[in-house]
C-alpha cells in the first residue's frame, strides 16, 4: 500500500462512522420540530437563547456566543436580529470596548427559555438518552470530545467543567 492509497474504514469503522453520520443528520430536525410547533424557533434558535440564558446577566460577548454555539458570526448575526426583532434578545455594544457587540437575552427570551426548556429535554430524553446506560452516556461524552478535540482543540465546550 502505497502513501497515497486511500485509507479505508474497516467494518468497525465504517459502523461507527455510519451511525454517527445518521445520527447527525436525523437529530437536528427531530429537535427541531418540536420548538418550530411550539414557538416558531430552530433548534438553533433555541439553542442561542439557551446560552444566553446560561450565561452570567444574560449575556455574551457575540465572539463568545458564536462559539458556544458552534456558529459563524455572520450566520449568528442573522440570527440575533431575528430574535431581536421578537423580543426575545438585546444587541448592545460592549461599555469599554466599542468593537465589541455583546447580545443579552430579554425578559421574554427568559420567559419563552423557561417555557420551552421542558419539552426540549423530553424530546431529547426520548430521542437520545432514554435509549443509553449510563456507561453509554459516559462513553458518548468521551467520545464526542475527542471528536470536537481533533476538530477545534480550543473549543469551548472541552474548557467547561462538567456540573
Amino acid at each position: 500500500m502505497s502513501e497515497s492509497d486511500p485509507r479505508w474504514l474497516n467494518t468497525e469503522e465504517r459502523a461507527a462512522w455510519l451511525a454517527l453520520l445518521s445520527t447527525t443528520t436525523l437529530l437536528p430536525g427531530a429537535l427541531d420540530g418540536p420548538l418550530q410547533r411550539a414557538a416558531k424557533l430552530s433548534l438553533f434558535d433555541y439553542n442561542v437563547l439557551a446560552m444566553l440564558s446560561e450565561a452570567e446577566g444574560g449575556t455574551l460577548a457575540m465572539s463568545e456566543l458564536a462559539a458556544r454555539t458552534s456558529a459563524s458570526l455572520s450566520r449568528l448575526s442573522h440570527v440575533v436580529k431575528k430574535l431581536a426583532d421578537r423580543g426575545l434578545v438585546e444587541r448592545i455594544a460592549h461599555l469599554e470596548d466599542a468593537r465589541v457587540t455583546t447580545a443579552s437575552i430579554t425578559d421574554a427570551g427568559q420567559a419563552l427559555i423557561a417555557e420551552l426548556a421542558p419539552l426540549h429535554v423530553d424530546v431529547v430524553r426520548s430521542l437520545v438518552f432514554d435509549h443509553l446506560d449510563e456507561r453509554d452516556v459516559a462513553d458518548l461524552a468521551r467520545v464526542g470530545q475527542k471528536i470536537i478535540r481533533g476538530m477545534d482543540a480550543d473549543h469551548w465546550i472541552l474548557r467547561t467543567p462538567a456540573p
